[in-house]
């Protein structure tokens, strides 16, 4: 008798919350770590979502350094601690971001909704390291930056969009998902104006993700968050039209989307109409009429 046996799949891979717990990381953390690519996963083959597999876990628990190096890389930081890793003002920190010059990686809403950017601890330390930014980092703003600034600018809604639209690719895996991920960033006027055949634009929407969970549906603070998730700059709008016609014409190649199947009534069996009952008496009475004639 064998006793080589076959493990079931989930035997062999964690959900994310257990896989989370193996790393020693919050699943804040883990959630970034996975979006970032630092952890790979893997799609359940039961439908129930993805998933870590044990090989990965073991992998990670092998580099050098874990756990210490596999948190640092996803430690993400607000205003105050990322000027600190910087060594500016919260002031100079705050203009670096609004002119797009540090990227946030995530963000949430604080008790009074307002909305706290965070960004990754090590690639603030790598932009205070480059020599090149220097300038940035002490002395007076440039002057064209100081005219963006007062004129209002603020580019990290944007930039948090780029950045986790391609969080978004990064986790499709066909076409269809592709366009669902550009779909997700553009307002739903806009997606029905690009997929005007209804059956497609319905398909599509199976694939759009939905903004980050933010409060209840319909909640101000979810619609706060759709707000910072739908492109509202031109230039932004249109370069994300663009791709996502592009997008649409990879899926229906690849699969078009699909439609109702059209069934065709059974043929109705032909029958002989009926004669009117007045015909019949006219009929009965012209044939006996004939016959007394013939008497």
């Amino acid at each position: 008798m064998s006793h080589n046996t076959v493990a079931a799949p989930h035997d062999q891979s964690f959900v994310y919350s257990r896989a989370a717990r193996e790393l020693g990381l919050r699943r804040s953390q883990f959630d970034l770590a996975v979006n970032l690519g630092r952890v790979r996963t893997m799609p359940d083959e039961g439908g129930g979502g993805r998933r870590v597999a044990r090989s990965e876990i073991e992998r990670l628990r092998a580099a050098p350094g874990f756990p210490g190096a596999l948190t640092k890389s996803v430690e993400a930081v607000g205003t105050t601690e990322g000027a600190s890793a910087m060594q500016v003002p919260p002031s100079r920190f705050t203009r670096l971001a609004r002119l797009g010059l540090v990227v946030p990686v995530t963000f949430y809403l604080n008790r009074y909704r307002a909305v706290v950017w965070l960004y990754l601890a090590e690639e603030l330390r790598q932009f205070a390291a480059d020599k090149d930014n220097a300038p940035l980092l002490t002395g007076r703003t440039p002057e064209g930056m100081r005219d963006q600034l007062a004129a209002g600018l603020d580019l990290r809604p944007r930039n948090w969009r780029g950045r986790h639209l391609g969080f978004l690719l990064r986790h499709a895996e066909g076409p269809w998902q592709r366009a669902g991920a550009l779909a997700a960033l553009l307002d739903p006027v806009q997606v029905a104006e690009i997929a005007r055949d209804p059956y497609e634009r319905s398909h599509l929407n199976r694939f759009r993700p939905g903004p980050p969970a933010h409060g209840t549906p319909g909640s101000p603070a979810a619609r706060l968050v759709e707000r910072i998730a739908t492109a509202d700059d031109p230039d932004e709008i249109a370069w994300l039209r663009s791709d996502l016609v592009h997008a649409l014409e990879e899926a229906r190649s690849h699969q078009p989307a699909p439609r109702p199947t059209v069934r065709s009534a059974p043929p109705r069996p032909v029958t002989e109409p009926a004669r009117p009952a007045k015909t019949q008496r006219v009929r009965s009475g012209l044939l006996g009429w004939l016959r007394r004639g013939n008497d």
